[in-house]
């Protein structure tokens, strides 16, 4: 496989923005296996279309190629997996049903309507327990309403799911941490860095939690 083909056959719809014509070339000309492969070549702007392009048509199968690349030494290759692994989360719904609630609630979500959210995740849940975005998503919602361990039990349930879940494990730190409980949230804390560690503001806080810690 050649990298440079590979780039410049999808410039010209990067250049123009056109997502449908880019997801459209990708599925046509190009297999899940290659555009895999192009996540860990030499070449790192194929590793930046690459991962971008996981955002459109990866699955996860892909997740794990993505989440290595949360380390690469280049940060545009790192924000581009991070986009790619959220949307491929968001889209590992085994049933339609289930995909069209999480819409819902996250719309809600969007609109600071926690209890319609919350339905609607539950709802998502009911029809796929596997799916682990919807426990992510509950679990952001029971924190906005400052239900903390409520919402440690729905990040647990999507890290059992979804281990390199670096949202769910930051999520997790959140809660400890507003109950006080440091030694937890450092340790969740330091879950998501290990997957992801370009958590900037996360890696703040554990020094800020670190420094309390030993105060106490």
């Amino acid at each position: 496989m050649d990298p440079s083909e590979f780039i410049e056959s999808v410039q010209p719809l990067l250049e123009v923005r056109d997502v449908q014509g880019l997801r459209s070339l990708l599925e046509k000309r190009w297999s899940l296996e290659q555009i895999k492969g192009f996540l860990t070549c030499d070449n790192r702007d194929a590793r930046k279309v690459a991962a971008l392009s996981m955002a459109l048509v990866g699955g996860k199968c892909c997740l794990g190629p993505l989440s290595q690349l949360l380390r690469d030494a280049d940060p545009i290759v790192n924000e581009m997996a991070e986009h790619a692994l959220w949307s491929i989360w968001f889209r590992c719904g085994k049933a339609a049903e289930a995909d069209h609630e999480l819409c819902r609630g996250t719309k809600a979500l969007n609109r600071r309507d926690f209890d319609d959210a919350i339905a609607h995740f539950t709802r998502a849940i009911e029809s796929d327990p596997c799916f682990a975005e919807a426990y992510n998503q509950r679990a952001i919602a029971y924190y906005l309403q400052e239900r903390y361990d409520e919402s440690i039990d729905d990040c647990r349930r999507t890290v059992e799911r979804m281990p390199c879940h670096f949202g769910a494990w930051s999520g997790m730190g959140h809660c400890h941490a507003h109950r006080g409980r440091l030694a937890e949230a450092i340790d969740s804390y330091e879950r998501a860095l290990t997957i992801n560690p370009h958590l900037n503001a996360v890696r703040q806080v554990v020094t800020e939690l670190r420094a309390e810690l030993g105060r106490s």
